[in-house]
Protein backbone atom coordinates (compact mmCIF):
# COMPACT_ATOMS: atom_id res chain seq x y z
CA UNK A 1 0.00 0.00 0.00
CA UNK A 2 1.73 3.39 -1.18
CA UNK A 3 1.49 6.40 1.21
CA UNK A 4 -1.11 8.76 1.67
CA UNK A 5 -0.27 12.34 2.52
CA UNK A 6 -4.00 13.03 3.25
CA UNK A 7 -4.24 9.75 5.45
CA UNK A 8 -0.97 9.21 6.79
CA UNK A 9 -1.60 6.58 9.46
CA UNK A 10 -3.58 4.72 6.98
CA UNK A 11 -2.10 1.15 7.12
CA UNK A 12 0.57 2.11 9.14
CA UNK A 13 1.98 -0.38 11.70
CA UNK A 14 2.15 1.55 14.84
CA UNK A 15 3.50 -1.33 17.23
CA UNK A 16 6.70 -1.85 16.83
CA UNK A 17 9.78 -0.56 19.23
CA UNK A 18 8.87 -0.78 23.36
CA UNK A 19 5.73 0.04 24.18
CA UNK A 20 5.37 3.63 25.56
CA UNK A 21 6.96 4.24 29.50
CA UNK A 22 3.79 5.67 30.90
CA UNK A 23 2.56 2.18 31.11
CA UNK A 24 5.52 0.91 33.73
CA UNK A 25 4.59 3.98 36.02
CA UNK A 26 3.10 2.85 39.22
CA UNK A 27 -0.15 4.06 39.70
CA UNK A 28 1.30 6.70 42.16
CA UNK A 29 3.81 8.17 39.94
CA UNK A 30 1.52 7.99 37.03
CA UNK A 31 -0.65 9.95 39.25
CA UNK A 32 1.57 12.89 40.34
CA UNK A 33 4.09 12.98 37.54
CA UNK A 34 5.54 16.68 37.45
CA UNK A 35 4.20 17.24 40.92
CA UNK A 36 6.58 15.94 42.86
CA UNK A 37 8.14 18.81 45.41
CA UNK A 38 10.79 17.11 47.88
CA UNK A 39 12.46 13.85 48.65
CA UNK A 40 14.65 12.97 51.50
CA UNK A 41 16.43 9.49 52.77
CA UNK A 42 14.80 7.83 55.46
CA UNK A 43 17.16 5.65 55.90
CA UNK A 44 20.07 4.13 54.17
CA UNK A 45 18.45 2.63 50.42
CA UNK A 46 15.11 3.97 51.23
CA UNK A 47 13.98 7.52 49.56
CA UNK A 48 10.53 9.51 50.25
CA UNK A 49 9.49 11.42 47.71
CA UNK A 50 6.70 13.86 48.67
CA UNK A 51 3.69 15.21 46.43
CA UNK A 52 1.99 18.66 46.38
CA UNK A 53 -1.05 16.27 46.45
CA UNK A 54 0.25 15.01 49.47
CA UNK A 55 1.17 11.44 48.00
CA UNK A 56 4.28 9.82 48.93
CA UNK A 57 6.26 7.21 47.12
CA UNK A 58 8.98 5.02 49.25
CA UNK A 59 11.97 3.51 46.95
CA UNK A 60 13.66 0.79 48.27
CA UNK A 61 16.73 0.84 46.45
CA UNK A 62 18.80 -2.59 46.80
CA UNK A 63 22.51 -3.45 45.02
CA UNK A 64 22.13 -5.98 42.09
CA UNK A 65 25.51 -7.24 40.44
CA UNK A 66 24.31 -6.38 36.90
CA UNK A 67 25.02 -9.42 35.12
CA UNK A 68 22.25 -11.66 36.48
CA UNK A 69 20.34 -14.47 35.90
CA UNK A 70 16.73 -15.44 34.85
CA UNK A 71 16.24 -17.29 38.25
CA UNK A 72 17.09 -14.16 39.97
CA UNK A 73 14.85 -12.06 38.03
CA UNK A 74 12.56 -14.45 38.64
CA UNK A 75 13.07 -13.77 42.04
CA UNK A 76 12.83 -9.92 42.19
CA UNK A 77 9.60 -10.37 39.98
CA UNK A 78 8.51 -12.38 42.94
CA UNK A 79 9.38 -9.61 44.91
CA UNK A 80 7.66 -6.64 43.46
CA UNK A 81 4.58 -8.52 43.05
CA UNK A 82 4.70 -9.41 46.94
CA UNK A 83 5.10 -5.68 47.90
CA UNK A 84 4.57 -3.66 44.74
CA UNK A 85 1.92 -4.66 42.68
CA UNK A 86 4.22 -6.12 40.21
CA UNK A 87 6.13 -2.44 39.39
CA UNK A 88 10.26 -2.32 40.14
CA UNK A 89 12.54 -0.27 38.24
CA UNK A 90 16.00 -0.44 37.08
CA UNK A 91 18.82 2.27 38.03
CA UNK A 92 21.06 3.31 35.60
CA UNK A 93 23.54 2.33 38.91
CA UNK A 94 22.43 -0.84 37.87
CA UNK A 95 20.16 -0.68 41.43
CA UNK A 96 16.48 -2.10 41.59
CA UNK A 97 14.34 0.14 43.00
CA UNK A 98 10.97 -1.33 44.66
CA UNK A 99 8.99 1.57 44.78
CA UNK A 100 5.67 1.50 47.57
CA UNK A 101 2.83 4.42 48.09
CA UNK A 102 2.58 4.36 51.92
CA UNK A 103 5.30 4.12 54.54
CA UNK A 104 3.39 0.74 56.45
CA UNK A 105 4.66 -0.92 53.29
CA UNK A 106 8.72 -0.47 53.61
CA UNK A 107 9.01 -2.20 56.85
CA UNK A 108 7.87 -5.30 55.46
CA UNK A 109 9.80 -5.22 52.38
CA UNK A 110 12.57 -4.70 53.79
CA UNK A 111 12.01 -7.35 56.16
CA UNK A 112 11.95 -10.09 53.16
CA UNK A 113 14.96 -8.25 51.26
CA UNK A 114 16.55 -9.19 54.49
CA UNK A 115 15.58 -12.84 54.54
CA UNK A 116 17.79 -13.50 51.56
CA UNK A 117 20.96 -12.90 53.59
CA UNK A 118 23.08 -9.93 51.67
CA UNK A 119 21.43 -11.66 48.16
CA UNK A 120 19.58 -8.08 48.09
CA UNK A 121 21.41 -5.28 49.60
CA UNK A 122 19.44 -1.86 50.46
CA UNK A 123 21.92 0.85 50.43
CA UNK A 124 23.61 3.36 47.82
CA UNK A 125 22.11 6.06 49.22
CA UNK A 126 23.36 9.97 50.35
CA UNK A 127 26.65 10.01 51.87
CA UNK A 128 28.12 6.30 51.02
CA UNK A 129 29.59 4.32 47.91
CA UNK A 130 27.01 3.91 45.39
CA UNK A 131 26.19 0.66 43.31
CA UNK A 132 29.66 0.41 41.18
CA UNK A 133 28.81 1.31 37.17
CA UNK A 134 30.52 -0.99 35.10
CA UNK A 135 30.87 -2.16 31.84
CA UNK A 136 31.66 -5.83 30.04
CA UNK A 137 34.61 -7.37 31.31
CA UNK A 138 35.69 -10.83 30.16
CA UNK A 139 32.50 -11.80 30.08
CA UNK A 140 31.51 -10.27 26.80
CA UNK A 141 33.46 -7.80 25.74
CA UNK A 142 36.26 -8.60 22.79
CA UNK A 143 39.28 -5.78 23.97
CA UNK A 144 38.81 -5.61 27.36
CA UNK A 145 42.30 -5.52 29.24
CA UNK A 146 41.12 -6.43 32.78
CA UNK A 147 37.43 -8.07 34.10
CA UNK A 148 34.35 -6.09 35.09
CA UNK A 149 31.85 -7.69 37.19
CA UNK A 150 34.94 -9.95 38.73
CA UNK A 151 37.21 -7.02 39.97
CA UNK A 152 33.31 -5.32 41.06
CA UNK A 153 32.48 -7.77 42.95
CA UNK A 154 36.40 -7.90 44.98
CA UNK A 155 35.87 -4.35 45.20
CA UNK A 156 32.61 -4.51 46.58
CA UNK A 157 32.72 -7.15 49.05
CA UNK A 158 35.72 -5.02 50.48
CA UNK A 159 33.46 -1.65 50.52
CA UNK A 160 30.10 -3.30 51.44
CA UNK A 161 29.83 -1.37 54.73
CA UNK A 162 29.83 2.01 52.65
CA UNK A 163 27.13 0.77 50.81
CA UNK A 164 24.28 0.17 53.10
CA UNK A 165 25.11 2.84 54.91
CA UNK A 166 25.71 6.90 54.89
CA UNK A 167 28.52 7.53 57.14
CA UNK A 168 31.57 9.18 54.21
CA UNK A 169 31.64 13.16 53.86
CA UNK A 170 29.65 13.16 50.91
CA UNK A 171 28.74 10.69 48.10
CA UNK A 172 31.31 8.46 46.37
CA UNK A 173 30.68 6.90 43.07
CA UNK A 174 33.36 4.20 41.96
CA UNK A 175 32.95 2.94 38.19
CA UNK A 176 34.81 0.29 36.21
CA UNK A 177 35.32 0.72 32.43
CA UNK A 178 37.64 -1.99 31.14
CA UNK A 179 39.08 -0.44 28.22
CA UNK A 180 40.33 2.85 27.26
CA UNK A 181 37.72 3.22 25.32
CA UNK A 182 35.84 4.14 28.27
CA UNK A 183 31.99 2.83 27.66
CA UNK A 184 31.82 3.15 31.90
CA UNK A 185 31.27 6.40 34.15
CA UNK A 186 35.18 6.70 34.90
CA UNK A 187 35.96 9.99 33.27
CA UNK A 188 33.34 11.16 35.95
CA UNK A 189 33.68 9.37 39.43
CA UNK A 190 34.94 9.76 42.64
CA UNK A 191 37.42 6.62 42.27
CA UNK A 192 37.74 5.25 38.47
CA UNK A 193 39.20 1.93 38.07
CA UNK A 194 40.41 1.81 34.24
CA UNK A 195 41.29 -1.49 32.09
CA UNK A 196 44.36 -0.37 30.15
CA UNK A 197 46.79 -2.07 27.32
CA UNK A 198 50.23 -1.45 27.30
CA UNK A 199 51.61 -3.33 24.26
CA UNK A 200 50.35 -2.44 20.33
CA UNK A 201 48.46 -5.46 18.62
CA UNK A 202 50.14 -8.50 17.57
CA UNK A 203 49.98 -9.35 13.97
CA UNK A 204 48.81 -13.02 12.97
CA UNK A 205 50.17 -13.50 9.15
CA UNK A 206 48.75 -16.70 9.08
CA UNK A 207 45.60 -15.93 9.40
CA UNK A 208 45.54 -12.56 8.42
CA UNK A 209 44.41 -12.74 4.60
CA UNK A 210 41.93 -15.46 5.41
CA UNK A 211 39.81 -13.41 7.88
CA UNK A 212 40.74 -9.71 7.21
CA UNK A 213 39.94 -7.16 5.00
CA UNK A 214 43.21 -5.35 4.95
CA UNK A 215 42.01 -1.99 3.91
CA UNK A 216 39.26 -1.76 6.50
CA UNK A 217 41.72 -2.82 9.32
CA UNK A 218 44.24 0.12 8.03
CA UNK A 219 41.27 2.66 8.13
CA UNK A 220 40.25 1.43 11.32
CA UNK A 221 43.00 3.21 13.02
CA UNK A 222 42.29 6.48 14.51
CA UNK A 223 45.78 7.15 14.76
CA UNK A 224 47.31 6.09 11.30
CA UNK A 225 49.30 3.55 13.06
CA UNK A 226 48.49 0.87 10.72
CA UNK A 227 50.29 0.53 7.42
CA UNK A 228 50.49 -1.97 4.63
CA UNK A 229 53.27 -4.28 4.72
CA UNK A 230 54.28 -7.74 3.30
CA UNK A 231 55.15 -10.98 5.37
CA UNK A 232 56.13 -14.32 4.29
CA UNK A 233 54.46 -17.04 5.66
CA UNK A 234 55.56 -20.58 4.58
CA UNK A 235 58.26 -19.38 1.80
CA UNK A 236 55.16 -17.01 0.32
CA UNK A 237 55.31 -13.53 0.36
CA UNK A 238 51.69 -11.97 1.69
CA UNK A 239 50.39 -8.64 1.91
CA UNK A 240 49.76 -8.11 5.74
CA UNK A 241 50.20 -4.91 8.13
CA UNK A 242 52.26 -3.33 10.26
CA UNK A 243 51.66 -1.15 13.31
CA UNK A 244 53.87 2.19 14.13
CA UNK A 245 53.64 1.20 18.05
CA UNK A 246 54.69 5.23 18.38
CA UNK A 247 51.20 6.24 16.99
CA UNK A 248 49.44 3.18 18.75
CA UNK A 249 46.96 4.19 21.41
CA UNK A 250 46.19 0.88 22.40
CA UNK A 251 42.18 1.00 21.55
CA UNK A 252 41.67 -2.20 19.57
CA UNK A 253 39.39 -0.38 16.58
CA UNK A 254 42.17 -2.33 14.63
CA UNK A 255 40.89 -5.71 16.38
CA UNK A 256 37.72 -4.88 16.08
CA UNK A 257 38.28 -4.93 12.55
CA UNK A 258 40.61 -8.02 12.07
CA UNK A 259 40.57 -10.62 14.36
CA UNK A 260 43.91 -11.19 13.11
CA UNK A 261 45.33 -8.77 15.46
CA UNK A 262 45.17 -9.18 18.92
CA UNK A 263 45.26 -6.71 21.38
CA UNK A 264 44.96 -9.05 24.83
CA UNK A 265 48.50 -9.39 26.62
CA UNK A 266 48.56 -11.25 29.78
CA UNK A 267 51.38 -9.07 30.80
CA UNK A 268 51.05 -5.98 29.41
CA UNK A 269 46.97 -5.26 30.23
CA UNK A 270 46.03 -4.13 33.88
CA UNK A 271 44.44 -1.54 35.75
CA UNK A 272 45.05 1.99 36.26
CA UNK A 273 43.54 4.40 39.08
CA UNK A 274 41.77 7.53 38.56
CA UNK A 275 40.20 10.08 41.31
CA UNK A 276 38.11 13.63 41.77
CA UNK A 277 35.80 13.10 38.67
CA UNK A 278 32.46 14.19 39.41
CA UNK A 279 29.20 15.65 37.41
CA UNK A 280 27.42 17.28 40.81
CA UNK A 281 27.27 20.76 40.08
CA UNK A 282 27.69 21.49 44.09
CA UNK A 283 30.21 23.20 45.55
CA UNK A 284 32.19 23.35 42.62
CA UNK A 285 31.79 22.74 38.85
CA UNK A 286 32.20 18.95 37.44
CA UNK A 287 34.99 17.53 37.05
CA UNK A 288 37.29 15.05 35.10
CA UNK A 289 39.12 12.50 37.34
CA UNK A 290 43.03 12.48 36.98
CA UNK A 291 45.31 9.34 36.75
CA UNK A 292 46.96 8.58 39.94
CA UNK A 293 47.82 4.92 39.73
CA UNK A 294 48.71 4.31 36.14
CA UNK A 295 49.34 0.35 36.53
CA UNK A 296 48.12 -2.66 38.54
CA UNK A 297 48.46 -5.74 37.92
CA UNK A 298 45.61 -8.36 36.70
CA UNK A 299 45.65 -10.28 39.58
CA UNK A 300 43.04 -13.07 39.56
CA UNK A 301 40.50 -14.35 40.98
CA UNK A 302 40.32 -11.02 43.38
CA UNK A 303 42.46 -8.25 42.49
CA UNK A 304 43.99 -7.61 45.65
CA UNK A 305 46.17 -4.71 44.88
CA UNK A 306 43.02 -3.12 43.01
CA UNK A 307 40.92 -3.40 46.40
CA UNK A 308 43.66 -2.21 48.81
CA UNK A 309 44.57 1.00 46.43
CA UNK A 310 40.82 1.69 46.26
CA UNK A 311 39.92 1.37 50.09
CA UNK A 312 43.04 3.26 51.09
CA UNK A 313 41.92 5.92 48.90
CA UNK A 314 38.13 5.71 50.62
CA UNK A 315 40.02 5.54 53.81
CA UNK A 316 41.76 8.65 53.54
CA UNK A 317 39.21 10.67 52.41
CA UNK A 318 36.94 9.79 54.96
CA UNK A 319 39.34 10.62 57.79
CA UNK A 320 40.72 14.31 56.27
CA UNK A 321 37.11 15.15 54.34
CA UNK A 322 35.15 17.94 55.45
CA UNK A 323 31.06 17.27 55.10
CA UNK A 324 29.59 17.33 51.76
CA UNK A 325 33.02 17.51 50.01
CA UNK A 326 33.67 15.10 47.01
CA UNK A 327 36.88 13.18 46.65
CA UNK A 328 38.01 15.43 44.05
CA UNK A 329 37.37 18.86 46.24
CA UNK A 330 38.95 17.58 49.01
CA UNK A 331 42.50 16.81 46.80
CA UNK A 332 42.27 20.64 45.13
CA UNK A 333 41.53 21.35 49.01
CA UNK A 334 44.74 19.84 50.39
CA UNK A 335 46.23 20.05 47.80
CA UNK A 336 47.26 16.69 45.32
CA UNK A 337 50.76 16.52 46.75
CA UNK A 338 49.25 16.29 49.87
CA UNK A 339 47.01 13.83 47.64
CA UNK A 340 49.30 11.57 47.62
CA UNK A 341 50.81 11.42 50.41
CA UNK A 342 47.39 10.61 52.54
CA UNK A 343 46.95 8.20 50.50
CA UNK A 344 50.01 6.21 50.63
CA UNK A 345 50.53 6.65 46.48
CA UNK A 346 53.89 7.03 44.83
CA UNK A 347 53.83 10.09 42.27
CA UNK A 348 55.46 9.08 38.97
CA UNK A 349 55.84 11.26 35.62
CA UNK A 350 53.09 8.79 34.59
CA UNK A 351 50.91 11.26 36.45
CA UNK A 352 52.19 14.65 34.86
CA UNK A 353 49.48 16.00 32.43
CA UNK A 354 51.28 15.82 29.12
CA UNK A 355 48.95 15.57 26.55
CA UNK A 356 49.83 18.18 23.90
CA UNK A 357 46.13 19.06 23.54
CA UNK A 358 44.92 19.62 27.09
CA UNK A 359 45.35 23.17 27.12
CA UNK A 360 42.43 23.38 29.42
CA UNK A 361 43.25 20.26 31.73
CA UNK A 362 46.88 21.60 32.70
CA UNK A 363 47.92 22.73 35.50
CA UNK A 364 49.84 25.98 34.21
CA UNK A 365 50.96 27.43 37.12
CA UNK A 366 54.40 27.02 38.64
CA UNK A 367 52.48 26.85 41.99
CA UNK A 368 53.94 23.91 43.84
CA UNK A 369 53.37 22.69 47.35
CA UNK A 370 55.84 21.01 49.18
CA UNK A 371 55.54 18.30 51.61
CA UNK A 372 56.95 15.29 53.44
CA UNK A 373 56.27 13.33 50.53
CA UNK A 374 58.38 15.06 48.26
CA UNK A 375 61.78 14.06 48.75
Amino acid sequence: MGYNPQKPMEGRISDLGPPHYEKFFPPVIKANKGKWLWHEITQPGVLMHKSETGDEVYSIRVGSPRLVSVEYIREVCDIADKHCDGFLRFTTRNNIEFMVDSRAKVQPLLDTLASYGNKYPVGGTGAGVTNIVHTQGWVHCHTPATDASGVVKAVMDELFDYFTSMTLPAQVRIALACCLNMCGAVHASDIAILGIHRKPPMIDNKRISGVCELPLAIASCPLGAVKPAKAIVDGVEIKSVKVTVERCMFCGNCYTMCPAMPLADPEGDGIAILVGGKVSNRISAPKFSKLVIPFLPNTTPRWPETVAAVKKILVAYAADARKYERIGEWAERIGWEKFFEKCDIPFTEKSIDDYRLAYDTWRTTTQFKFTSHIK
